[in-house]
């Protein structure tokens, strides 16, 4: 069986979802495609996969009816979705949703293009998330629904041990934008501050994909904050390498802090706990799949500051808790998020989307 998987860039959660389930079912006997329809810095970490990149509708159309998939999987671009079906494609079309920002923004969208994809697509497919769960099968309720978690690579991506630095670090992982809510991570940095005079901070963001007003704003923080001496910034480093900067962070005495306000899966959070990085996390949606309080990780209450200071304060100074929660936090991880277990979930999927009768305009 041909899959092809689309979506816009590769970047983020997505870059790493579609390569690591890319590289998974190719191993499990389909033959698995992946279609970007803009460049990015996501392709440095794409190898002994076949990846196409295009933004022609035209020469989108020529490839899928030459490759003759027969299963495709479109995420969050519903003008393509549409494109594919209305240029006459007969094969099984499933619309992936990986997160939708805010919950108003998901509601907009689906109430935007809800007649779009109830004419097009044969199912939907999205990560055990609350959020996404209810709002979907509310508003589809007529419709297929493929509900399971995303696969973390397990075998590969891991903890290593390097010499240990002699500070505590503070990292972040995302994009300068409003949904992942930078400028909380900046102000529990500068409320921790005092407590750790050599405490630094490591940002870990993708310069390309960025809210101009926002990055405006973040560039002016560098400048006139007192702690920006302490900040390290790094764009686009190649996947590979995350696993060794998630270790050191780990091994520092510091930790991941995770701001955002909304997320799909929340695969920056996932991949730090494989690598013994403990996580602080605003309950964002997803990430409560990794996250047991005080097990697995530890949440925050979005927007208080003093109580993320106070969390972060702990994971710190508490050596017996924070090994518990690594230790812990790993193992959940190795348990229940690996390719095989997402293989599985995608070939079922795989059956039952095979039964239905595709969608025709």
């Amino acid at each position: 069986m041909k899959i092809l998987l689309i979506f816009s860039t590769p970047s983020g959660g997505m870059e790493t979802l579609n390569r690591i389930r890319a590289r998974a079912l190719t191993a499990s006997g389909l033959q698995c495609h992946l279609l970007y329809t803009n460049g990015g810095g996501g392709l440095q970490n794409i190898s002994g996969i076949t990846v196409l990149v295009s933004q022609s509708f035209a020469d989108i159309t020529k490839l899928i009816h030459r490759e003759k998939y027969d299963v495709i999987i479109v995420c969050s671009y519903v003008l393509l979705l549409e494109h594919i079906r209305m240029s006459g494609y007969r094969g099984r079309i499933i619309f992936e949703v990986q997160g939708l920002g805010t919950p108003e923004m998901a509601r907009i969208f689906l109430h935007d293009f809800g007649s779009t994809l109830r004419s097009c697509a044969d199912g939907f497919l999205y990560p055990v998330t609350k959020h996404l769960e209810q709002l979907m099968q509310s508003t589809f309720p007529e419709m297929p629904h493929f509900c399971f978690d995303d696969p973390l690579d397990t075998e590969s991506f891991g903890y290593s041990r390097f010499p240990i630095v002699p500070q505590q670090i503070l990292g972040w992982i995302g994009r300068i934008e409003k949904n992942k809510n930078w400028r909380e991570f900046l102000a529990i940095a500068e409320w921790l501050g005092p407590a750790f005079p050599k405490m630094e901070l490591w940002m870990f963001v993708d310069a390309d994909l960025c809210e101009p007003q926002e990055q405006l704003d973040f560039e002016h923080w560098m400048q006139t904050s007192p702690l920006a001496g302490r900040l390290t910034v790094r764009s686009n480093v190649p996947h590979s390498q995350m696993a060794d900067y998630l270790s050191i962070i780990g091994d520092s005495g510091g930790l991941l802090l995770s701001t955002s306000i909304r997320e799909g899966f929340g695969y920056a959070v996932a991949e730090a706990m494989l690598c013994r990085c403990p996580v602080l996390s605003t309950n964002s949606g997803g990430v409560k799949r990794f996250i047991i309080p005080d097990k697995t990780g530890k949440f925050y209450p979005r927007g208080n500051i003093e109580e993320a200071a106070k969390g972060a304060y702990q994971l710190m100074q508490d050596v017996v808790y924070r090994e518990q929660i690594r230790i812990r936090g790993e193992q959940h991880i190795r348990d229940h998020f690996s390719t095989a277990v997402y293989v599985g979930h995608f070939h079922s999927m795989l059956q039952g989307i095979m039964q239905i009768v595709p969608k025709s305009v």
